[in-house]
């Protein structure tokens, strides 16, 4: 069995530290530094964060066999979003 997630993290402004964190947190079924997001982080598009904590909730009886993380500029002004994407087994 396996599943997989690709999705957007932080949305509008790219924020690769907490996209990094979520993503890392994710792999290493750490659900202490997902439960530890400012809620104040998770609005408008960057609110899709939550779709990866459901999904890591869901999948931590498996382990992650691959994943990637991406951070998709569209301005100088560092506004895009950062893609993640993940396979557990």
């Amino acid at each position: 069995m396996s599943d997989k997630k690709a999705g957007g993290l932080t949305h509008f402004v790219v924020d690769e530290k907490l996209d990094r964190m979520v993503m890392d947190a994710c792999r290493n079924k750490d659900a202490e530094a997902l439960k530890s997001i400012d809620p104040k982080l998770l609005n408008s598009g960057t609110s899709e964060i939550r779709n990866w904590i459901v999904v890591a909730g869901a999948c931590e009886h498996l382990d992650t066999d691959w994943q990637d993380y991406i951070p998709c500029y569209r301005s100088a002004a560092g506004t895009g979003c950062g893609m993640g994407f993940a396979v557990w087994q």
